[in-house]
Order: structure tokens, then sequence, then C-alpha cells
């Protein structure tokens, strides 16, 4: 991975490259920033141009040394990856770390290096479990970095969605990560840094990724995706500076497409009134992991917003597909001042209720009876 092939984040590509032209390049870095604006395809530029043994002038990467081709591949022995993991059935507490899927981690990265957290738990397959970074992690990498360099240069870190590290696993890197073996960098990368210690976010030097410029996702759909510059321009806008929204927008994968016609029959149901059918919707929901129905409604989440935003026929500031649009036409006038907020506090409850463990079947179908009450006001 090249810094000129992560999309936009020009201000952060500059931040990184002023460090390594002035080396400087702190031993533990933060990537802060939405999810899919490139916090880990930077992650892995900035480790190649690190481990890289014969640089450019301009600063980048060779691209064709040694230390860069295994790195390319990622499998460079002095490059490590750390990420939220389940424990496979089987396996002991002590022996669940990244390294067991550490094949399912590169595929992913090779076949689509911007993809969210519930993609990599489909590719571990699981949907249902949190994944977590437990203490066996951190055990893991203080063991590794108990060996020398394999190749006696730079070793770097990688570790994603830093958020996810239990206390334990937190605590026990608080040392080394501020006082990490000679010639180590730590690239921690997090969505969420609000979910993280104190203590760990002060041993690390921040580093904030914006949305991505929604010209600069135009451009790289028309060239990775062979979109037109009509499609491309109308998905860059509605993927609000994320460019894995901006891929499920050109893919409708599966969970995106269901999501939305769930919404659809959820919203149609409600109006008719129908409690029974009501009643299927909520157990049919009840059955996903608690992952997908987290994910779910966020996208409930953002319709509402959009839909309420639709009626003040200001498209520029309208972020939908063609479909989501298409049914706006006919739906936003049911999303007004009167019961936008209350729809989107019910909402809002059901997401904490389900973070928090409560039966799904109970959360999902009360949230159904009082969107009957709000849709009418």
């Amino acid at each position: 991975m090249q810094f000129s092939d992560v999309i936009g984040q020009p201000e952060a590509k500059k931040q990184i490259q002023r460090m390594l032209a002035e080396q400087r390049v702190p031993h533990a870095l933060l990537f802060a920033g939405p999810e899919g604006c490139g916090k880990l395809p930077m992650a892995l530029a900035l480790a190649q141009r690190l481990l890289c043994q014969t640089p450019t002038p301009e600063g980048n990467a060779c691209g064709e040394c040694k230390n860069c081709r295994m790195a390319s591949k990622l499998a460079h022995p002095d490059l490590h990856f750390t990420f939220p993991i389940i424990k496979p059935a089987g396996t002991s507490a002590s022996g669940a770390v990244s390294d067991l899927f550490i094949d399912e981690w590169r595929e992913l990265i090779k076949e689509k290096p911007y993809f969210t957290k519930q993609e990599w738990l489909k590719r571990m397959g699981v949907e249902n479990q949190q994944a977590i970074i437990a203490v066996a992690e951190a055990n893991n990498i203080i063991g590794k970095l108990l060996n020398v360099s394999s190749q006696g240069g730079k070793r770097v870190i990688i570790m994603w969605l830093a958020e996810q590290m239990n206390t334990e696993a937190a605590n026990k890197l608080l040392k080394i990560l501020e006082e990490p073996p000679h010639d180590t960098h730590f690239i921690l990368t997090a969505t969420h840094t609000e979910k993280m210690l104190d203590t760990i976010l002060s041993r690390t030097q921040r580093i904030d990724f914006g949305p991505i410029d929604p010209a600069d996702i135009q451009m790289a759909l028309q060239q990775q995706c062979g979109l037109q510059p009509d499609d491309a321009h109308f998905i860059a806008r509605a993927a609000k500076g994320s460019f894995t929204q901006a891929l499920d927008q050109v893919s409708m994968n599966a969970d995106t497409a269901q999501f939305f016609d769930m919404f659809v029959l959820l919203m149609r149901l409600c109006y008719m009134r129908k409690i029974k059918d009501l009643h299927e919707w909520s157990e049919q929901v009840s059955q996903w992991g608690r992952e997908k129905q987290k994910a779910f409604l966020e996208y409930a989440q953002r319709l509402v917003r959009e839909n309420f935003i639709y009626n003040f026929r200001l498209p520029d500031l309208n972020y939908m597909n063609r479909e989501e649009t298409n049914f706006s036409v006919n739906f936003a006038r049911f999303i007004n001042e009167r019961n936008v907020i209350g729809i989107s506090n019910e909402i809002a409850e059901a997401q904490r209720d389900i973070e928090q463990n409560v039966n799904p079947r109970m959360v999902f179908f009360d949230f159904t009876l009082k969107m009957i009450v709000l849709l009418i006001q």
C-alpha cells in the first residue's frame, strides 16, 4: 500500500510525510476518524514506508525492494497485525489471538482495503458475537517484541479498532506503548476514541481523519469501479465522506438491500397498523446477530434524518441513493417537525437496549408499537 493508494485525506498525508521527512515519527500513533475514511489504508502505507529499504526522494516507499514486496503482500515478518476477534470453539482464552485469523485478515484487505467491522465479522464467520481485543492479544504482542527484528530494521504493529481493547488488554500494553523497543512503531486506528482509556490516548500522538472529500470518492469510484461520472457523483454525495458507504452503494450488498427493504416494510406496516405483521417483523429482526441489529438501527436513524431533510427540497443537503430517494418521494411527508425528534429518540433507545443485551424481541416489538403512534402525528 502506497500513500497514493489512500483516497483523499491530504492533511493527514502532509502531517505524516512531514514526520517522515523530519525523521521524527512517534513510536505510538493514533489514527482517529469515522468509519470508511481510510485510517487502515493509511496505516498500511505508513508501515510499508517505515519498512522500506530505499525510500524515494519524495518520501514514499519505493515499492520494489524486498521489504516493500513483503509488506505489500501483508507478509513482512516485522509487520504485525492486531484486530478484534472472537474466541473459536475449543480454543483456550490464552490462545485466542489475531494470528488465528491472519489468513482471513490478509484476504479481506487484499480484496477490499476499505471495509467495515460488520464485514470483518462476516469474514470470521460470525455476526452475533462481540469481537474484542483481549489480554491474550496484549501478551502476544509483548512476546513478539521480545525478539529482535527479523530483517534488522524497524518493526510495526498495526492495531485496527483499538477501542475494542478490553480494560485488561489496554492496561497490559501501557508500559510497552510508553517505552517500546528500539525502532518499534505502534499505529492504532479507532473510530470511537471516547471508548478508549485515557491512559492509552495519552501515550499516542493523534492524527485526525475527516470524511473524505466527495470529489476524491467520485474519482476513486470512476477509476476503481468503472462508474460513469454522473453515477459516481451521485454515489459520492450519498456516501457522506465514507468510501465503505460508497462501495456499499455500488454493490448494494445484501445487508444494505435488506435494511432498506425492512425499513420500508416497517413503515408501511406501522402506517397500516398491522399488529400481527409487525410482531412477525420483530421476530425476524430479533433473529439477526446483535451487530447486525445495531447496524440496522443506525441505518434507520439515517433514513429518518434524510427523509426529514428531504421535505425542505434542498437536494444538496440530502445523501441518499436512487432507491432511497424514490421511496422518499411519497414517504418523507410522514417525517415532520412534530415527530422527527420522537422517532429519533425511540431509535436511539432501541440502540441502547440492544447494546445492553435487552431481549431483542421485546425491544423491536415495543419499538414498532411506538412508531405507529409517532407516524400519525
